[in-house]
């Protein structure tokens, strides 16, 4: 079987190599995926896959029934959008949606399940079980397309033993694949600061009530919650990415905006981090004349990865790929979606490596520059399909 599904990955690569190419030349923003849904719905049809579409407003589930279809469901999962880049890579499947750009994979990883349906619905009558397969709207914004998913219905009727998700990982190289049990990425908030002061001329200082410096000092004070933490042993990150006022060289402005982002493995402390953030940034604030309102959006927990379920995939992955191809991953504090489904049924989130075998840089995941080696698709769709036979207990 295990020869039979690596040459059906190799008979199939150029189709879905097409796909990938198709879907990143038209990426779509999350929960604008309308056009994508509809290309990975004609080519579901085309291969007499029954699905259901528009869940989570543009997402789409099915089931591929295997003999005694009722014995155990296994779910695998891609996600569809894109990313608000501008792309400036010069290839023939450039994206042609000015601003938008799969610069994260999601392209790669739509395809590479297509192709694994497409194998598994060929060998429906070798396995026992069924595959529930879920390609997911708005994996990067708030609230999270698995949450909407979830609060739908997804993971019931029925209800699957274990989920798999594939995402590709440019520090590794084509058929290389990673995975770590446990903790493996972290939860995410959102925090938005609005320092208020009193704005004024720039060359009169005494007079206004600057939030431009008020933020400065928040900026600086926000950097001890993890130095200066009794918990800093747990990997954390509290990080902003923008401050906007809208002055001038002379005009200090009347508020001062702030954007940024809490990352951790714990909840507890996740929570505490928040409470901290208020009170510094307010007090800050009220001690130097002005006041701060304080937004934070709750985001995604952390990718758990089930250590029975992730150490039978990775024996999986050797057994495919040969020992040497299959790493331990590092823990890491960007975030996924994913992290809803680990939350809820035994979940492995696990790497697929696409950079060139040849190649001495790596092309960073939401860069405008991003892209895979093609050829590492034959390894996702044959590794998938591998896994998901393996959890079935028919290989």
């Amino acid at each position: 079987m295990k020869e039979t599904v690596k040459e059906l990955a190799k008979t199939y690569l150029k189709d879905i190599v097409a796909l990938r190419r198709e879907f990143h030349q038209h990426p779509e923003l999350a929960f604008e995926e309308v056009e994508t849904a509809q290309r990975i719905a004609n080519f579901l049809r085309s291969q007499g896959i029954e699905f259901t579409e528009k869940v989570a407003k543009t997402g789409i589930v099915g089931l591929i029934k295997g003999k005694n279809p009722h014995s155990k469901t296994i779910a695998l999962r891609a996600d569809m959008d894109a990313l608000p880049i501008q792309e400036a890579n010069e290839v023939p499947y450039k994206s042609i949606n000015l601003g938008k750009m799969h610069a994260c994979g999601h392209d790669v990883h739509m395809a590479s399940l297509l192709g694994t349906l497409t194998i598994l619905n060929q060998l429906k009558d070798k396995f026992e079980g069924s595959v529930k397969f879920l390609f997911q709207p708005s994996e990067e914004q708030y609230p999270g397309g698995a949450s909407v998913m979830i609060a739908e219905g997804v993971l019931e009727n029925p209800r699957p033993q274990s989920i798999f998700g594939q995402h590709v990982y440019p520090e590794l190289k084509v058929g290389e694949v990673g995975f770590r049990p446990g903790k493996y990425m972290a939860s995410t908030d959102e925090v938005y600061l609005t320092v208020k002061g009193k704005g004024g001329h720039g060359a009169l200082p005494h007079t206004v009530i600057d939030p431009v410096l008020i933020a400065s000092h928040i900026v600086v004070a926000m950097q001890q919650i993890v130095s200066r933490s009794a918990v800093s042993t747990i990997p954390t990150v509290v990080s902003f990415g923008k401050i906007s006022g809208n002055g001038k060289t002379n005009i200090i402005p009347d508020k001062v905006e702030l954007e940024g982002i809490i990352r951790t493995f714990d909840e507890n402390w996740r929570e505490e981090i928040k409470q901290k953030i208020e009170k510094i940034a307010k007090s800050i604030a009220q001690g130097m004349g002005g006041d701060c309102d304080v937004r934070i959006d709750k985001g995604y927990p952390y990718v758990y990865n089930n250590p029975e379920l992730t150490a039978k995939a990775i024996d999986a992955a050797q057994e495919f790929l040969g020992k040497e191809n299959v790493h331990e991953l590092d823990m890491r504090l960007t975030a996924e979606d994913f992290a809803f489904y680990t939350q809820i049924i035994p979940g492995c989130f696990y790497r697929l490596g696409v950079a060139a075998k040849n190649s001495t840089e790596t092309l960073n995941l939401h860069s405008s520059v991003f892209n895979v080696d093609e050829a590492s698709l034959e390894t996702g769709v044959g590794l998938m399909t591998w896994l998901a036979l393996k959890e079935l207990a028919t290989v």
